[in-house]
């Protein structure tokens, strides 16, 4: 698995910036009519999720 080293501050900057794009795929999986772009975005959401967890796990 690659690894990224990053500073505190980068890391905080990253985790704002994941945390605000799962917002808005939040809204826009809620907001969307066809069924394989809400599951495309699930799946993107789901990878994002998957990201902030590693980050937040990392401290």
């Amino acid at each position: 698995m690659p690894q990224l080293d990053l500073s505190s501050e980068q890391r905080e900057v990253l985790l704002e910036t994941l945390n605000s794009a799962l917002a808005d795929l939040r809204f826009e999986i809620g907001d969307t009519d066809s069924y394989d772009f809400r599951e495309g975005l699930k799946a993107r959401k789901a990878i994002f999720e998957q990201i902030v967890a590693a980050l937040e796990s990392a401290d």
